[in-house]
């Protein structure tokens, strides 16, 4: 049998740059949104997308270029409101995790941020208006929030997000591979990381190269694990 090394779960580290950020037809609403601070439209604007779309990425872009202190909505609590406002810039993760008294915590910290002429990023699946709030003057101010959605990947994005994946992961990968997969995989931002890492696990463990019919036996496997 031919021995198989134990790939290490060692964590990478993605490019976070605005540099490496793709842009295409899908999310480019979203960088200019981005690349336009501090001149925005409004103090409080919004990411919306599906997992893995690049929310966070250009979350992480204008944290750097702002200074912004970051929360997750789940974790949002009314004594945060002061001291995250008095940052100038706010980002709040995940907004359809808000619950609890992070529901009048948020609305305090828009009113804050607005008062202070600061500036506040929301991120989540869906935009702002779309979020499941029981607060009804909460729900006023997240309806008249700006927000840039990103959208489903075309192939020429998701050619080049393969390639920008692999290359997080310090792997070249041979164009006839990503030719191979772009058709044929599950056309999400989410699935082609998750394929990227199974392609990476496999080559490591059986010391093979990244091959058309490793991405072959990689795809099978994922479709038979779905059944």
């Amino acid at each position: 049998m031919k021995a198989e090394q134990l790939p290490l779960d060692l964590e990478h580290r993605p490019a976070r740059g605005r540099e490496d950020f793709l842009v295409a037809p899908a999310n480019e609403h979203a960088v200019a949104l981005i690349d336009r601070w501090p001149d925005w439209s409004d103090a409080v604007l919004a990411l919306a997308g599906a997992p893995g779309t690049g929310k966070t990425h250009l979350a992480e872009v204008w944290r750097t270029r702002s200074g912004a202190r970051r929360i997750e909505a789940a974790k949002l609590t009314k004594k945060d409101v002061p001291e995250l406002a008095k940052a100038g810039a706010v980002i709040v993760e995940d907004g359809e995790s808000l619950q609890g008294e992070g529901l009048p915590a948020l609305f305090h910290l828009i009113n804050l941020v607005r008062e202070t002429k600061g500036f506040l990023l929301l991120t989540g699946k869906e935009p702002p208006a779309r979020w499941p709030v029981s607060l009804p003057d909460l729900s006023s101010r997240l309806k008249a929030v700006p927000c840039a959605e990103i959208g489903a990947p075309d192939d020429a994005l998701l050619s080049a997000l393969m390639i920008k994946l692999f290359d997080d992961r310090q792997l070249a990968v041979p164009a006839p591979v990503i030719a191979y997969l772009v058709p044929r995989m599950e056309r999400s931002f989410a699935a082609l990381s998750v394929l990227v890492e199974a392609l990476d696990r496999a080559s490591l463990a059986g010391k093979r190269p990244l091959t058309v019919p490793l991405a072959a036996e990689i795809l099978k496997k994922r479709e038979e694990s779905a059944l």
